[in-house]
């Protein structure tokens, strides 16, 4: 790639152009088990009431976001607290180039340094090109919701993956909340090795 790329923490006014991302997800496909494209100021209250908490990454093209990974709460109960669910977008157009591996990477490398313990992905089935990446970055299949969601005239099975992020302890920490961290240097170090491979794509 010759064009300037880079990945950053989003930011509020990132809303409308994540949302562009998403919406043919929802209107087209099962990958998500929305039924209706959610309007820019749902959209952007998700983002609001997550980003205290957890990490969500934007992936700028000619500072035009071309993609984006996220993490949110999987369950609300509090010994859930160590486990987040991750997801990633992206434009239709930049598949395949590698930009979805970068961005979950650097995602998986904060949520370590914030102190999680697993990631959590559900995937909308079929889908067999999800299940194969999130095989290669290391998730194990754990199990199936079957028939749990219905789109489009059918209904679909919900194929869930886990991975490890560290060591299970005992009595861990509470994680650290991304606000806390977002301008370490332990932060900026993830950020600046992920836009240099981005770099090299």
């Amino acid at each position: 790639m010759t064009e300037q790329i880079e990945i950053r923490l989003i930011t509020e006014n990132d809303a409308q152009a994540v949302l562009d991302i998403y919406a043919p997800y929802v209107r087209d496909t099962i990958i998500s088990f929305e039924y209706e494209i959610p309007t820019l100021e749902d959209f952007a209250l998700r983002i609001k009431t997550n980003i205290t908490e957890y990490p969500w990454l934007v992936c700028l093209q000619n500072d035009k976001i071309i993609g984006y990974a996220y993490a949110s709460k999987h369950r609300y109960r509090t010994a859930y607290q160590w486990s987040p669910e991750v997801s990633v977008y992206l434009s239709e157009e930049i598949h395949g180039k590698g930009i979805a591996r970068i961005l979950y990477e650097a995602l998986f490398s904060i949520l370590q340094l914030q102190g999680y313990f697993n990631m959590f992905a559900g995937i909308g089935m079929p889908n067999e090109k999800s299940e194969g990446f999130h095989k290669a970055l290391g998730f194990e299949e754990i199990g199936v919701f079957k028939k749990i969601g219905y789109k489009f005239g059918n209904w679909h099975d919900t194929k869930w993956f886990q991975r490890d992020l560290a060591d299970h302890i005992q009595n861990p920490p509470a994680p650290i909340k991304i606000t806390e961290i977002e301008g370490s240097g332990d932060m900026q170090v993830i950020i600046n090795n992920a836009n240099e491979r981005l770099s090299n794509l």
